[in-house]
């Protein structure tokens, strides 16, 4: 869908946004850039730029030959627009959260989440494999409706739009009111933490109040330092790594697991293995959240050797 998605005219403005973040990070945190790693992120988007152009169009064919059997003509009018728009950020929503919770479509998305600094250049880091994954698919129940592929892809590019300027520390909290509809920085970070508590939290892409609505929003927790990365750092700059990493241990996963096993280092989580020898987020959050518990228990004042074996 490439003539038909704004992001290319945001290019420029994305490039000198983020060249202000750098002298922000010059001045103000200069940790927040590394040069391989924005070089990294930089090639990340090239990439998938490419692979946009390569498969874009094929998608967007399929698309309007699906819309011949759409429901409604909805037409193209600016009420139209909105609620396409935010039926959009619906379906990203759960692109996203399936991203996440299958390992087939989390090797396509970790490469999103590969750099263990947060900053604009980061949002670029885009996947060059997302054909792979068939997440096109969740589009298609809008197509079917009646809303003009033209507009789908009009509206996911505003989304991805959206979505760049959240990829920083530079800004700390929006209004309170625009907090709670709105995806911002403050929960983004979230999103790309590794930190126990915020583990496969806020998925949203626009709207936060799907993350409200579907269980899934943590909120930003000014005492605890933010980790960045995935839970298994990829401790490389190597470009071709970062992009296939996953793909090669799902194909190493399967090639080892018993024949039972198989489909499931595919189609479960990421983490699972069929041995319990690795840990999935939903494993690392529970332990987590057992060791608080433990550590809030107050202490017996009936016994107090055992308070003090706890204390040491």
């Amino acid at each position: 869908m490439p003539d038909l998605s704004p992001t290319e005219l945001a290019v420029p403005g994305f490039v000198a946004l983020v060249l202000i973040e750098m002298i922000w990070a010059w001045r103000k945190r200069r940790e927040a850039y590394e040069p391989r790693d924005t070089l990294t992120s930089l090639a990340f988007g090239l990439g998938s730029t490419v692979s946009g152009l390569i498969f874009g169009g094929m998608f967007f064919a399929l698309f309007l030959w699906v819309w011949q059997f759409r429901l409604f003509d909805i037409g193209w009018s600016w009420w139209a627009f909105a609620l396409c728009f935010v039926l959009d950020d619906l379906k990203y929503y759960w692109v996203h959260r399936f991203g996440h919770r299958v390992r087939w479509f989390w090797a396509s998305h970790v490469n999103h989440h590969s750099s263990q600094h947060y900053n604009l250049s980061t949002a670029l880091r885009q996947t060059w494999t997302g054909f792979m994954t068939l997440g096109f698919a969740f589009a298609l129940p809008l197509v079917l409706l009646g809303f003009h592929p033209g507009m789908i892809a009009l509206a996911g590019g505003f989304n991805l739009i959206y979505q760049f300027w959240i990829h920083t520390e530079a800004i700390d909290k929006m209004p309170r009111w625009f907090e709670a509809v709105m995806n911002t920085p403050s929960h983004h970070r979230v999103h790309h933490a590794t930190n126990p508590r915020y583990l496969d939290r806020n998925y949203a892409g626009v709207f936060i109040v799907w993350d409200k609505l579907f269980g899934t929003f943590e909120p930003e927790v000014k005492d605890e330092k933010i980790r960045y990365g995935i839970v298994k750092q990829l401790g490389s700059f190597n470009l071709l790594w970062a992009v296939f990493h996953e793909w090669i241990g799902i194909a190493q996963d399967m090639w080892r697991a018993p024949w039972g096993s198989k489909l499931g280092y595919l189609l479960r989580e990421p983490g699972w293995t069929h041995d319990g020898s690795r840990e999935t987020s939903d494993q690392i959050r529970a332990a987590w959240l057992a060791r608080q518990a433990s550590d809030a228990e107050p202490v017996s004042s009936e016994n107090p050797i055992a308070g003090e074996a706890e204390a040491a």
